[in-house]
């Protein structure tokens, strides 16, 4: 089924568009070259066994001839936190979005950081990867983390793995998973398998400052150490120390050395930015619970293109809005037991952290310009979030974890050789990058991937192949000690354990309103979107919704029969639920 909306531009156009745009913020531009072509080959269980990638008759789907020559270079930019308010005070977001592809439907699996970070490197939902909250609480549980994702096979799984095998470079910079820590005094964890360069930024570097990384020296890991400046050091020395500064240079060192070679590469940047500190003193006085770099402390303009004066509580939809409306309801539209019941987050503490997040996502958006002006000729940019972030949205404090639109709905940017510029109306997830990178590649995506490849709608804006996405979320007090938790109080606690189904125009969401292991209450919230920015009042009982209701109820009820894990290959009918 294709829909169809605006007209194509051409390639040549869009090139001279891009490279226009990024000299107006003194970058160079990503210019048309080769692209992927398709190659046959479904790999077995474990480790993938090398496809040869080559040109097929048919090229790439969805791009021009002229871009089907060769293997790409890919970079993968995954921002912390990242919600959508703070897109309209970053400048290359925008350059990307009138000159690349804006995904307007771009959502995660679960808005948790190791969960939905599991499911983008392995395109499977968290039922399939085993990988259901950010912590293992210290090995007291099984459910998350980086236990939970070595234990799971989803190492051999994720798609850096296929691309080394069809032999390209592989870099890893900056956020890897929770708990893939090491402390002084006790050993090294293990190299993760299909990175030719891993530099992880320890989670020390939430703070901003005083924190390690790793490096690779002949395939062995070893360990970096960078000290945060004294206080008294100048605003220079301590942003040169900077997390953003530090994972910006790791980057863009690789990027370089890569273009020196004629190796296709790919390489995914995880920013910390704009996550908060999770240390309560910070690393310097004054430093705020959302620290940005010094360089973006001071001035109206340091939140920018939009002035930090006028970040107000009116960019974070749904703020101040009656939350008693929003209680879950049974199947039989009675009301059931109300989750939302946590404090919540006053008008100028709300506005005072929008500030402070966009002033840390500067930082990010330095990268991404200079991303671009150092890749070549072959390059996709993917610029994407990890989840969203609420600040006080539906009476809720600050966080993430919800099936609503402020924690699972996050931007998604494509520039690069072919791509079409226009928002496509696609419906997509997360779980779509790891079979895009594939194709990209030259290679079949994986028949164990639940998601399904992008690059169709590269080169035609108009293609809508899915109208849904699916979330998974598992109740943090399963597992416990989640450090996202330090801030935001009971919150990330009382939110329920949920699946959920998201169109253009609606979300239904099935929470189990019991906490118990193996006890089961469902409560039901649905929100239509078709007049509402966000998600009002809930409308599950409401008689002119009926209709959509009964169809995103019969799509949960196919998604639940859809359990497929590891390796398992995933039927047609299981991704044709997206559709």
């Amino acid at each position: 089924m294709r829909e169809r909306g605006g007209s194509d531009t051409n390639d040549g156009g869009h090139v001279r568009h891009l490279r226009g745009a990024l000299a107006g913020l003194c970058l160079l531009a990503v210019t048309a070259g080769g692209a992927a072509a398709a190659a046959a080959g479904t790999p077995g269980p474990g480790r993938a066994t090398q496809d040869t990638p080559g040109a097929t008759a048919a090229g790439v789907r969805g791009l021009p001839a002229a871009a089907r020559a060769a293997r790409p270079n890919i970079v993968l930019v995954v921002v912390d936190d990242l919600s959508l308010d703070l897109v309209q005070t970053m400048r290359t977001p925008q350059v990307m979005r009138r000159t690349g592809a804006s995904y307007s439907h771009a959502f995660v699996t679960d808005s948790l950081c190791c969960v939905s970070r599991a499911s983008l490197f392995t395109g499977q939902y968290p039922h399939q990867t085993g990988v259901r909250t950010n912590t293992s609480n210290e090995g007291r549980s099984s459910l998350g983390g980086w236990p939970a994702f070595a234990a799971g096979g989803n190492l051999e799984r994720s798609f850096n793995v296929r691309l080394q095998d069809a032999g390209y470079a592989t870099g890893f910079v900056g956020k890897y998973l929770n708990e893939y820590e090491w402390v002084p005094g006790r050993a090294l964890p293990p190299v993760p398998p299909g990175w030719s360069d891993f530099n992880v930024v320890f989670g020390s570097a939430y703070d901003g400052w005083g924190f390690a990384s790793t490096e690779l020296d002949d395939g062995r890991l070893t360990i970096r150490d960078h000290p945060a400046p004294p206080a008294s050091a100048s605003a220079a020395e301590k942003d040169a120390a900077y997390a953003g500064t530090v994972i910006e240079d790791l980057a863009l060192d690789f990027i370089r050395d890569r273009e020196a070679g004629g190796t296709p590469y790919l390489l995914q940047v995880a920013a910390y930015a704009p996550h908060n500190r999770t240390n309560p003193e910070g690393h310097y006085p004054g430093d705020p619970l959302f620290p940005p770099m010094f360089r973006d402390r001071e001035g109206e303009r340091s939140c920018g293109r939009v002035a930090c004066g006028r970040l107000t509580a009116a960019d974070l939809p749904g703020f101040g809005d009656d939350r008693r409306d929003n209680r879950p309801r049974r199947r039989d539209g009675t009301p059931a037991r109300a989750w939302n019941t946590a404090g919540g987050l006053s008008a100028a503490d709300a506005v005072r952290d929008l500030r402070d997040r966009a002033r840390m996502a500067q930082s990010v958006d330095r990268l991404v310009s200079r991303v671009l002006r150092t890749v070549g000729d072959d390059t996709y940019v993917v610029l994407t979030s990890d989840n969203g972030f609420h600040l006080g949205q539906l009476g809720m404090g600050r966080g993430k974890g919800t099936p609503y639109d402020t924690d699972v709905r996050v931007p998604l940017l494509v520039v690069g050789p072919g791509v079409v510029p226009g928002t496509r109306r696609e419906v997509t997830s997360n779980i779509d990058l790891a079979p895009t990178f594939e194709e990209l590649a030259g290679l079949k995506p994986a028949a164990y991937r639940s998601g399904t490849s992008l690059v169709p709608t590269f080169g035609d804006r108009g293609l809508v192949r899915r109208r849904h996405a699916f979330f998974e979320h598992t109740q943090q007090t399963l597992t416990g000690n989640d450090p996202d938790a330090a801030f935001g109080g009971t919150e990330m606690e009382r939110i329920p354990s949920y699946t959920a189904v998201r169109s253009r125009s609606g979300l239904l969401v099935r929470f189990d309103l019991d906490p118990r292991r193996r006890k089961e209450s469902w409560g039901y919230e649905f929100y239509s979107y078709q007049r509402d920015r966000f998600e009002k009042r809930n409308a599950f009982a409401a008689p002119r919704h009926r209709a959509e209701v009964r169809g995103l109820l019969a799509r949960l009820k196919g998604f639940d029969g859809c359990r497929q894990t590891g390796d398992q290959r995933v039927p047609q009918s299981c991704r044709d639920l997206a559709r």
